[in-house]
Order: C-alpha cells, then structure tokens, then sequence
C-alpha cells in the first residue's frame, strides 16, 4: 500500500483531519527507507545511508531539521505532537535487518517486526489510540506482510507470512477505536494481501465498515 495507491489515501482520510499530517509523514518516512534500500547496489552503502537517517531523526530531538521534506514534516507534524526523534529510529533498526543479515531466519523476522511496526507505535501516538487497541501486533503484522509480498526468496516469504498471519487475525478479531481506526485499516488491507482473500471492491468494502464499525 504505497503512498499512491487510492487504498493508502482512503486508509489516511479516516484519520481526524489534525493527525492526518502525522501519520502521512510516518508513512513517508517508511516509504523513504524502503526507497533507500531497493536503489542500494551494495550492502555497505544500504548501510551508510541507513546510519544518515539515525543521526537525523535523533537530532530532531535537540535541532532543526535540514531541508528536506520527510523530516521537516516529523518534525512538525509528529516529534511536536510529543513523539520523540529517538523513538523513531527503532524504525530504521528494523529496516536494517534486511541489509544485515544474509538469511532471514525467525529470530531475524522478529527484530525487523518490532522495528519497522513501532511505526505504528508512533502513529498511535499522534493519533491519539486508546490503550486497548492491539496497536503492537498490527504493526509487526503489517511489517511482515508487506516484507513477505517483496521476498524473492520463497521460504523467507513464508517464515515471514506466517508470523505475520497470527498477529493480524488478533489485531482484526478486536474493535479499534476511532482515532486508531486508520492503523486498524491497515492491519485489515495486510491481512487480506495476506490471504490474497478479497478483490478490490471487496477490499474497499470492509475497510469501509471498519470506518464504521472499528471491526
């Protein structure tokens, strides 16, 4: 679900019009680091461009950001909304895994799930999430369905779907509340790329009764 998907843009208007810019410039920030690692030719430089991407997150916590767009909106859209530059960088942690390690075994799986799904972490807090909304395993499940629909290699495809698919079921058997209901709309859309269980207009849908419903 890419920033110029019409799934993307639906799952971003069901976000209070105030938040709407925070989540768009976490979904950015995810979108700069996938980005990054598919136009670097070699791991070091995978690494190194990574490394940039740490430092700037941590110093938005005590400078400006530099010009250039992604941070420039984190920082006034979500590190002023309380979410620290800090917190951010488990983010490229996770993403870091992937140039890392040469084989992605479970235990390698479950450090880039936490990392790049703290994303969602932070959108809940920008969000304004209740405490009750399964915001954890939706975000690691979504990090790993999205891994998986990217994977050349087929087993590590399947190791990834299939810790993926415990957590989105739990995340899409809860009721979410209405300000987390975007971040409920993806855990939903993964899951059914997941299962490959729904046309468009399906898709559509029942993220349009989760809108409604928060199922």
């Amino acid at each position: 679900m890419t920033a110029d998907t019409p799934e993307r843009q639906l799952v971003l208007s069901y976000a209070p019009a105030s938040t709407r810019p925070g989540l768009a410039a976490l979904l950015a920030l995810d979108d700069a680091l996938a980005g990054l690692l598919r136009t670097s030719t070699e791991p070091g430089l995978g690494q190194l461009r990574l490394a940039w991407w740490r430092e700037s997150l941590e110093k938005l916590d005590h400078a400006s950001a530099p010009a250039e767009p992604v941070l420039k909106a984190l920082e006034r859209e979500v590190v002023a909304r309380g979410v620290s530059g800090k917190s951010l960088v488990s983010i490229v942690h996770g993403w870091e895994v992937l140039v890392e390690e040469e084989r992605l075994d479970a235990p390698a799986l479950g450090r880039f799930a936490d990392g790049r799904g703290s994303l969602f972490m932070a959108a809940a807090k920008v969000l304004g999430a209740s405490i009750g909304d399964p915001v954890m395993e939706a975000g690691q499940g979504w990090a790993l369905a999205d891994l998986a629909a990217n994977l050349s290699r087929q087993e590590e495809a399947q190791a990834a779907r299939a810790i993926a698919h415990p957590l989105l079921r739990l995340a899409g058997t809860r009721r979410w509340s209405r300000n987390s209901r975007p971040l409920g709309a993806m855990a939903h859309s993964a899951r059914m790329e997941l299962e490959d269980s729904a046309g468009p207009t399906q898709r559509v849908a029942r993220l349009l009764w989760h809108r409604l419903t928060g199922r």
